[in-house]
């Protein structure tokens, strides 16, 4: 059994892995199993969290008649969750490389019987040397039981496996001082847990701050997995080498941290 230096969780959201049409790009899921291979050769084990579950099924059924938007979220991804999984399955064993699949609801993070099988199943996966890869159940998540989202999830997943490090991957830079396309706004490389960044978050422009999973959830996030002992970096996914550069201690994206 494979022996691990450090665990690492790494969240990638629909905005990473997406294009302007809302189609999956396989290029960007290729570059990041190719960061997660190399890291898994120098004795880094990476859990990964994976939003796309329901854009990959928009893409097998464009529209959908049901009227509930809970109902359509649990139609699209019940389509699209096995097909994202192929997409990783198949990328993972080109290289050589093992995946599995992780479905929770938040019931499973909760402490008794389904915490302590949860944890079970990501030891036994870890072990094996098998990447888990998460997503939440959105076809039985109950909408008042839900995941706030999926940086949520791979906070508690993070938590769960004893991870040394929370990597949030979204389609900016990390946290500025403004709206990331106002030329004077600035990146903010470090953040701690007592300081007020939320201020800077502009909501009012489209894809910032907005919607399930944007940037003022990331921070709160990060802040709460930061004063459980984890150091979270919110970065850029669709950098190259973001996975790799922040592991080895390259300054990437914006860390948050418990130290001021």
């Amino acid at each position: 059994m494979p022996e691990f230096d450090k665990r690492i969780v790494v969240k990638v959201g629909t905005n990473v892995m997406t294009n302007r049409d809302n189609r999956i790009v396989g290029p960007v899921l290729r570059n990041l199993i190719r960061q997660i291979s190399w890291l898994y050769e120098r004795d880094v084990m990476t859990a990964l969290v994976s939003s796309g579950s329901a854009i990959a099924g928009k893409e097998v059924l464009g529209s959908c008649e049901a009227e509930n938007e809970t109902t359509r979220r649990q139609i699209y991804s019940s389509v699209g969750q096995p097909r994202l999984m192929r997409h990783y399955y198949s990328m993972f064993h080109d290289i050589g490389m093992r995946c599995g699949q992780v479905l929770a609801t938040k019931r499973d993070f909760a402490p008794g019987e389904y915490r302590d099988n949860m944890t079970n199943c990501y030891e036994a996966l870890i072990n094996e040397g098998i990447i888990p890869i998460a997503n939440e159940d959105d076809t039985v998540s109950l909408t008042n039981s839900m995941f706030s989202d999926n940086d949520e999830l791979a906070s508690l997943v993070a938590e769960l496996i004893g991870a040394d490090m929370l990597i949030l991957l979204t389609d900016i830079d990390g946290i500025f001082t403004g709206h990331p396309e106002d030329e004077d706004s600035k990146l903010i490389s470090h953040v701690s847990t007592d300081q007020d960044v939320e201020q800077y978050i502009q909501a009012s422009k489209k894809g910032f701050g907005e919607g399930r999973g944007g940037m003022k959830s990331k921070i709160s996030i990060a802040k709460k997995s930061a004063k459980n002992g984890i150091p979270t970096y919110i970065a850029n996914g669709k950098d190259e080498n973001i996975i790799i550069d922040i592991v080895n201690g390259i300054q990437k994206g914006t860390l948050v941290s418990d130290e001021t």
